[in-house]
């Protein structure tokens, strides 16, 4: 099994082509009060539940960017379809066993934006040799979990899913409150009211006005 999840990344790089990388790897409209885009050879950390690594890989994919997702077996891919993602721009590493940081060395090598969940906490010498294979390639490493050095960290700091009432009727949408933050460029806080999803499926923003709307 383990053998076969790094044999199923380079397959999947190699019956896909490849793409020459965008300058800068974008992200929904949506999302662009927290972050201008993914920037290529760095890091992004996610924590906290939801939606929100889906919403990233979706704006990249969409605009034309190479993305692979490793060790997310609850990965939804309806849900990502219906954030706007081109699924056929995405390779899926379900379960890359115990080769998971070689798979993910693999698909760093070209991949745009490699979404992983670390089964352990990733630092020293492998953390850098990530990195440093990011910042080669042109890669963003959008991480689930904490990441020692992270240039920029997201975390989805409250959420509210809306349509029940009572008990009755049917959950129409999800509003949540993403914080950003990050070094250099990225360290001043910075968070957005966003659906995530919609009533529709898709990502957009959420102001208290749009909440009394929905219902």
């Amino acid at each position: 099994m383990t053998s076969r999840g790094l044999e199923q990344a380079e397959a999947a790089l190699a019956s896909a082509g490849l793409a020459e990388p965008v300058e800068h790897v974008s992200v929904l409209p949506a999302l662009r009060k927290l972050l201008t885009g993914l920037r290529r050879g760095q890091v992004v950390s996610v924590s906290g539940t939801g939606m929100l690594p889906l919403a990233l890989l979706a704006g990249a994919s969409a605009a034309g960017a190479w993305c692979a997702v490793v060790g997310m077996p609850e990965f939804g891919v309806l849900a990502a379809a219906d954030m706007g993602a081109d699924l056929d721009r995405v390779v899926l590493v379900v379960d890359p066993g115990e080769q998971w940081a070689e798979v993910v060395a693999v698909l760093l090598t070209a991949a745009e934006v490699v979404l992983v969940r670390p089964p352990v906490q990733v630092t020293g010498q492998l953390a850098r040799r990530l990195v440093a294979l990011a910042r080669r390639h042109g890669s963003a490493l959008v991480v689930l979990g904490e990441w020692e050095g992270a240039q920029t960290r997201l975390r989805v700091a409250s959420s509210l899913w809306v349509g029940v009432e009572h008990g009755g009727g049917y959950l129409r949408g999800q509003r949540v409150r993403v914080e950003a933050s990050g070094r250099g460029a990225s360290a001043r806080p910075r968070s957005v009211w966003l659906w995530l999803p919609g009533p529709d499926g898709s990502v957009s923003g959420a102001d208290l006005a749009a909440l009394e709307v929905a219902g």
